[in-house]
């Protein structure tokens, strides 16, 4: 897969121009977007600025950057969301562009033990899990709350 038929660099466009309803902020090496469902609320993602296909191929400084923003939204996912466990997963095998999914877990997940992939994908992408316009700027606002706080 190369940059012009990639999923997340057409995600960062639709941030540059406006048109990315999910998007919350800019850190230092990427951009952070709420999930498009939210069967775990507050399901973050931290997408790499630049098309890149594996961590071993950031120089050394932009590696740690890309870590140290995937450790901050964490905790800010953490501070805003309270969950019981937070599971970090940069996979590739679909959109081969680094990035980081953030999945705050509770008790209360449909399997709460098993890894998110393992739940079946009717479920993770119903449409009841979409959020609407005022609870999708809700979570955008308290997350966004919660980075700025780490940031100053």
């Amino acid at each position: 897969m190369n940059k012009a038929s990639c999923l997340v660099c057409s995600r960062i466009e639709s941030i540059h121009s406006n048109k990315n309803p999910y998007y919350v902020t800019e850190l230092p090496s990427g951009y952070v977007v709420l999930g498009d469902h939210q069967l775990f609320k507050g399901y973050s993602l931290l997408l790499l600025k630049n098309h890149v296909q594996e961590l071993h191929e950031l120089i050394d400084n932009d590696r740690r950057q890309f870590l140290e923003d995937m450790s901050l939204l964490g905790k800010a996912i953490n501070n805003a969301f309270s969950p019981e466990k937070i599971n970090y997963e940069l996979l590739g095998n679909s959109a081969n562009h680094l990035h980081w999914h953030i999945f705050p877990r509770h008790k209360n997940d449909p399997r709460p033990q098993g890894p998110v992939w393992a739940i079946d994908k009717a479920i993770r992408y119903s449409e009841e899990y979409i959020p609407k316009t005022k609870t999708l700027q809700d979570l955008k606002n308290a997350l966004l709350s919660e980075i700025n706080k780490l940031k100053s």
